[in-house]
């Protein structure tokens, strides 16, 4: 059980993407990047390997696998890592021009605005992964494997250069279940920037597929072997699945159905017939299953690493998923009741919160409490409310707790009373205020009582509800 609830006292260390300290702050630009080591994207530069919903970078236009050619107008391949980390966080700057190049675009300026916050600072969307136990159903980390294989061009070749696509001749025996194939790759190629050219493309996009009964197959031994589910993401339904394959640890024996499937981009523009890149997917199925509803799910997750390849086997994928009520406070880290900052055009600004405010109670619920206190009664909160949670909606979270649950919603009414329990300290549940289970009054509206000096004031906070899904390749 402990290792899947954060502790409080180690948020502090969380940190929006990279990030340098200056004095009593902390720098974020809202990305990561890794220096590239593939021939055919980006080498010896940075490549954005992930982008933070809500941020200056967000904003501004940044992309998962854009590769930063220039910062400030200095090239980074003339750059040592420690000097490209130094330009993008330098103190002496409030931003920080970006020039970058991608599969749509060959050269296009981006100005990110650096954020500034107090190293003591600890925000919402980082209170609501420390409580996400309130509501699962919105707020938790997952990690999931897909047996997918890829194969790329020993060549060193650029793929930024290819820019237009096209599909291989369709089958006329198959021709429904090829075009929704196709369908859901272009519709992929297309969000990264590509454009479709049957007249004369740079890549020409070839699928493959098999489907049928396993001769080998033996049956599952249930008695000596117990698999667990085996969980997706489906973009289509944007939620984690259960799908009727078998897991890696299983023998191809023990599957009752085989499946393949797969697609390569072949050079059209260079050296015509080339294969450029290919990614193939081998499962072994313990039921019947539609191979158009399979490219539908999966085609995303593969086309996740191109152009930028991390790994080419049996890919694991991270998917972090967020909703909560954003009110816009930063509160201490070391005295959780204390407003740190208040972030600009906020609904805490708007409303007359001001940093350096107690805050003494949101609702009815008491803040003077340290970090250990509330993790501490947030644990027995956890441990004593398990009985009200659905066994059938079971999944393991991100630090291998395998008892994540969401709530009956026959138990709704159990839930909301234990949540607002005095006893477990729930100040922090306003994160979900907005969710039946936490507040069973369709309000979705914050009371904070807070002390300025000398003088008592209540606020009453119209949150925002923000959600994000961040999915990245391990």
């Amino acid at each position: 059980m402990k290792r899947g609830i954060l502790s409080l006292m180690l948020l502090f260390v969380f940190i929006v993407g990279s990030a340098q300290n200056r004095k009593d702050v902390v720098c974020r630009l809202g990305f990561t990047y890794e220096m590239s080591q593939n021939s055919f994207w980006g080498k010896n530069k940075p490549v954005v390997m992930s982008v933070f919903p809500y941020t200056s970078a967000e904003q501004a236009g940044v992309l998962q696998y854009d590769i930063i050619d220039e910062i400030d107008g200095v090239n980074t391949s003339l750059l040592t890592p420690e000097e490209i980390s130094q330009l993008l966080y330098s103190s002496e700057k409030n931003d920080v021009l970006l020039t970058i190049r991608n599969l749509k675009d060959d050269a296009r300026h981006l100005l990110v605005k650096k954020e500034y916050k107090k190293i003591n600072a600890i925000t919402e969307d980082q209170l609501a992964s420390a409580f996400s136990m309130y509501s699962l159903e919105t707020t938790n980390e997952q990690e999931f494997s897909c047996p997918f294989r890829i194969t790329v061009s020993p060549d060193p070749v650029e793929l930024s250069l290819f820019k237009t696509f096209a599909f291989s001749a369709v089958d006329e025996n198959n021709r429904r279940l090829e075009t929704a194939i196709n369908d859901a790759i272009e519709k992929e190629l297309t969000k990264k920037g590509l454009k479709v050219n049957a007249e004369q493309p740079d890549l020409l996009i070839q699928t493959f597929y098999f489907f049928d009964k396993n001769p080998n197959y033996t049956g599952q031994n249930k008695v000596v072997v117990s698999h667990e589910p085996v969980r997706r993401y489906n973009f289509t339904r944007s939620k984690m699945e259960v799908f009727p394959f078998l897991s890696s640890a299983a023998a191809e024996a023990e599957a009752e159905y085989l499946l393949q499937f797969g697609f390569r981009l072949i050079d059209q523009r260079v050296i015509p017939g080339r294969v450029l890149w290919e990614c193939e997917a081998s499962e072994l199925m313990a039921d019947s299953y539609r191979l158009d509803d399979y490219a539908r799910i999966h085609v995303p997750l593969m086309c996740m690493q191109y152009p930028y390849v991390k790994n080419t086997q049996n890919m694991t994928f991270r998917i972090t998923k967020r909703s909560y009520n954003y009110t816009g406070i930063d509160y201490d880290i070391d005295r959780l009741e204390q407003v740190v900052d208040v972030d600009p055009n906020s609904p805490a600004q708007a409303s007359g919160i001001r940093p350096r405010d107690i805050i003494e109670r949101i609702g009815n619920h008491e803040l003077c409490y340290s970090a250990e206190e509330f993790t501490a009664s947030y644990k027995q909160f956890v441990y004593s409310t398990i009985e009200y949670r659905d066994a059938k909606t079971r999944f393991k979270d991100i630090n291998g707790f395998k008892y994540c649950m969401f709530w009956d919603p026959a138990k709704y009414v159990q839930v909301a009373d234990a949540i607002q329990n005095p006893a477990y300290l729930p100040a922090f549940s306003y994160l979900y205020n907005f969710a039946p289970y936490v507040n069973p009054v369709d309000n979705n509206t914050c009371v904070f009582n807070v002390r300025r000096g000398e003088t008592k004031l209540e606020f009453i906070i119209r949150p925002t509800i923000r959600s994000e899904v961040m999915i990245e390749v391990q």
